[in-house]
């Protein structure tokens, strides 16, 4: 896919405030450190489309994104921050949980694990609830330039090995690197092949 137009749309504090689901919709999401906005500005070819900070949990709300006029891109807060008081933690589980589970233009969510570490706890257990919730995802490891190759493939391994004690198939995964950009373009062509067989088979976001 090539990227024409990226541009933001809007900041939402509720999923009833998200843009009317009227196109395909992809959303993002991983541990508040995991490099989602560099990835999202690497994916765009735009260097702060999606904003970056030194300090992880920067991302609060619901921000959407229109891509090449035809499809969304969400950016959603990072789970499991923990330099912030429980409620707050329990309000961002709760603005995510209501998106995800509502937002009926939501074609798929891509789960961003860092491929520096070994499967780590938080990330399973929200990989597990969107299988149980049936919510269409795939999982993206990020970071994949900080380790050598073969170590980067070790702890993929191990997450697909931890993964199929529960999981008899396993969704689509893809390394990628934001400083490289790499991995970014396989992303978008499994968004760009989703969106042509909705637009096939006439799939409407308003029924």
């Amino acid at each position: 896919m090539v990227i024409k137009t990226a541009e933001f749309v809007k900041s939402s504090g509720k999923w009833q405030e998200c843009p009317e689901p009227t196109m395909p919709e992809y959303a993002f999401i991983g541990r508040s450190n995991v490099g989602k906005s560099s990835l999202i500005n690497a994916m765009m070819n735009h260097k702060d489309l999606a904003k970056t900070s030194g300090t992880p949990g920067k991302t609060q709300l619901i921000n959407h994104f229109l891509v090449n006029e035809n499809w969304y891109l969400t950016d959603l807060p990072g789970y499991g921050y923990a330099k912030v008081s429980k409620s707050i933690r329990r309000d961002f589980e709760k603005l995510i949980n209501n998106y995800i589970l509502n937002r009926k233009n939501l074609v798929n969510i891509f789960v961003l694990v860092d491929a520096r570490h070994s499967p780590q706890k938080l990330d399973l257990e929200f990989i597990e609830w969107c299988g149980e919730s049936g919510v269409p995802f795939s999982i993206v490891f990020t970071k994949a330039d900080k380790l050598k190759p073969n170590v980067v493939i070790k702890n993929v391994e191990d997450y697909k090995v931890e993964l199929h004690k529960t999981w008899e198939d396993l969704p689509e995964l893809y390394i990628t690197s934001a400083e490289k950009k790499e991995g970014g373009d396989k992303i978008l062509d499994f968004i760009q092949t989703t969106n042509e067989f909705l637009k096939n088979n006439n799939v409407n976001f308003d029924e």
